[in-house]
């Protein structure tokens, strides 16, 4: 006999849509069996009591076997070798129509009684588990939703308390419903193989008990064929017994836990912050009004690239966001704990989500973070995941040899580093690699926002804080005629501000990608996930960082003090450069160096191009012929103007560029 569909009852505890899918699969087969018992017992009851119309009830039985195989049952059809068994069956019983029926005591105990029992006793008590069951669930989502509703404050922890008991005694009680109801779902599976079977082998042996004398050449042939079935049964009734057993020793060891599995918040595993797939129930916060919000227990599940989430009773999740790109941080909402917002890279859609516990918290933010790195498209997601995250450690200790970090980077050149100091024979000779000690002294602070220097400070508020609007124009640049030779190039990209921190050396490329790396490791160990968005223009004098919201400069760099600018190795967003300054009070001090570093929504290698643009135009600014070449070298658009960039989209020689580079003569 094939094995029988059964429900894992080790998955009745986490309770999932999928094992509520499955579940109903099997509902749905006991509600069949229970119409088809139906069924069967009135036409044995038909035969019971039908003595002068045994004819007719003998062949609606017959009918009603050879019905089994016709029985759309959500697990599948029947065994074939109990359709096979039942064909047969079928068949004696249509060539023992024409007997009469004085057997009513021998079928009255050995047909009618089993099928009554086996609906009296193991359907009535699926349907009974099946109430019970419901009723567990509901009051442990009614617990759930109060323990959800918890506040942080401290003198509520009596109350915490008694709502955490509330929700572990909910739960187990839960737990222990499924897992009986399971129990009954599988052993139904057996039990209604031996339900079909046991009737028709106590009629027909008393068929032949009553009929020996005229069931002589009848019962040679069907000896052979009822001890088979005979054999059957109890090999079903055996694996049921085995089942049971096995089932039995399950609920007993899985019930066997500590009470703190059952209690939230109490996870004792550490924090895994390398996954890159991650499940469970989360509370999500939707808006039922202008004002008004709600907050729905669903249960959410990562697939590849997207967030998905599954309902109960819906047979498959729906996506909720793509994760790439997107930004994950934690939020204060609604006097709420473990809340974290997910953003999508254009900030059109965000999404906030509340998890159970303080691990399942963590685990999330670092999950959907990993996810947005794309680290589930390289070929080893998990040990990429891994290394990862042993970089963000080792960002905070040193490093033998700056040669290892650079172990699995790929093709330098899409960086594309410029400084503003080439060397003649730089391509001649290789230099040694620089330990990471000479590029960033141990121990630098990072600084993780915008902050002006005092002096700049006070020389914007003598300006009495100016205005520069996305163009980088304002009322006193428009009329100075000194700052016209902007024009020649001024364009203006979205940045995110990731960190600064002072640094040794100002002409070698190294120094960003050091910079990059430690800048991103300590915002990964620190959980630190907010940036603040600003617009960074390129001229061909100066670098500015404006607020988007005010058009206020924030910070501005003479181009020519820019020593070096390069794009990250593997993240083609990232970029960063070296600006160069004096110590405070000297102008012939010995020169200072900071490391700046952005993301931005393009690619960094157009940001390290137009700043090589913007100090091409100003060395050539002191030949006027010089000049003219460089913007006779130059392709124009339609409109007349001097196109400095390709269009990301290729849309160049169709004239419709919105994000090329552009600038007038």
């Amino acid at each position: 006999m094939p094995a029988a569909h059964k429900l894992l009852l080790e998955e009745a505890l986490q309770d999932s849509p999928q094992t509520r899918s499955l579940l109903s699969v099997f509902e749905e087969d006991a509600g069949t069996l229970t119409d088809y018992t139906n069924q069967l017992l009135q036409s044995m009851q038909r035969v019971f009591g039908a003595q002068n119309e045994m004819g007719l009830a003998t062949e609606q039985l017959s009918k009603q076997l050879l019905e089994y195989e016709k029985q759309n049952f959500a697990l599948g059809k029947g065994d074939e070798e109990v359709i096979s068994t039942l064909q047969h069956f079928a068949k004696v019983v249509d060539e023992l129509n024409a007997l009469h029926t004085e057997l009513a005591t021998q079928m009255a105990e050995r047909m009618v009684f089993p099928m009554v029992q086996f609906r009296e006793k193991d359907l009535t008590e699926i349907s009974t588990l099946k109430e019970i069951f419901g009723i567990a669930s509901d009051e442990h989502e009614a617990a759930m939703v109060k323990y959800s509703r918890l506040p942080k404050k401290k003198e509520n922890e009596k109350v915490k308390a008694e709502v955490v008991s509330e929700v572990a005694y909910a739960r187990r009680k839960q737990h222990q419903a499924s897992m009986q109801y399971y129990c009954a779902l599988n052993a139904l599976q057996y039990r209604k193989r031996v339900a079909m079977l046991e009737p028709m082998l106590g009629y027909m042996h008393a068929q032949m008990n009553f009929f020996r004398k005229g069931m002589d050449l009848v019962s040679k042939k069907m000896d052979s064929f009822l001890a088979s079935v005979s054999n059957m049964t109890q090999s079903i009734q055996a694996q049921l017994d085995t089942e049971a057993e096995s089932m039995r020793l399950s609920q007993r060891e899985l019930l066997s836990v500590e009470d703190t599995v059952y209690m939230p918040d109490r996870d004792r595993d550490p924090v895994n912050r390398t996954l890159i797939q991650k499940a469970g129930y989360l509370n999500i916060r939707n808006k039922t009004g202008l004002v008004t919000t709600a907050w729905d227990r669903l249960y959410f599940f990562t697939q590849g690239g997207n967030l998905m989430c599954q309902p109960r009773g819906a047979v498959a999740g729906g996506m909720v966001l793509d994760l790439d790109n997107s930004s994950v941080m934690a939020v204060e909402c609604e006097d709420r704990r473990y809340c974290f917002q997910i953003t999508s890279p254009t900030g059109k859609t965000s999404l906030i989500l509340q998890a159970e516990s303080k691990k399942e918290y963590e685990e999330w933010i670092c999950t959907l973070n990993n996810i947005s790195r794309q680290i589930y498209l390289t070929d080893n997601p998990e040990a990429v995941a891994i290394r990862l995250n042993q970089t963000a450690i080792q960002a905070v200790t040193p490093i033998t040899s700056f040669e290892k970090k650079h172990e699995g980077s790929p093709n330098p050149e899409r960086a594309k580093p410029g400084s503003a100091r080439p060397s003649s024979d730089a391509s001649q000779q290789q230099p040694k690699a620089p330990e990471p000690e000479d590029l960033i002294a141990p121990g630098t602070p990072i600084q993780f926002d915008i902050m002006l220097p005092a002096s700049e400070f006070l020389d914007q508020n003598r300006a009495g804080g100016r205005r520069t609007n996305p163009f980088g124009e304002t009322e006193e640049e428009c009329s100075a005629d000194g700052e016209s030779d902007d024009s020649l190039l001024q364009q203006v990209f979205v940045v995110r501000f990731l960190g600064s921190m002072a640094v040794r050396s100002g002409h070698r490329p190294e120094v960003i990608y050091e910079a990059m790396r430690q800048v991103l490791a300590a915002r990964a160990i620190h959980n630190i996930f907010r940036t603040t968005e600003s617009h960074l223009m390129v001229t061909s004098s100066s670098l500015r960082l404006i607020d988007p919201q005010t058009q206020v400069t924030r910070i501005s760099f003479q181009l020519q003090d820019v020593t070096q600018f390069a794009a990250h190795q593997e993240n083609g967003r990232l970029v960063g450069f070296v600006v160069e300054g004096r110590d405070w009070g000297e102008e012939q001090g010995e020169p200072t160096y900071s490391a700046f570093v952005f993301e931005s929504n393009t690619e960094g290698e157009k940001i390290c191009y137009t700043i090589s643009l913007g100090k091409e135009i100003t060395e050539a600014k002191k030949d006027p012929e010089a000049l003219a070449q460089l913007m006779k070298s130059m392709p124009l658009t339609t409109d007349g103007k001097f196109l400095l960039l390709e269009s990301e989209g290729g849309n160049a020689e169709n004239g419709s560029m919105p994000e090329d580079l552009e600038s007038e003569a």
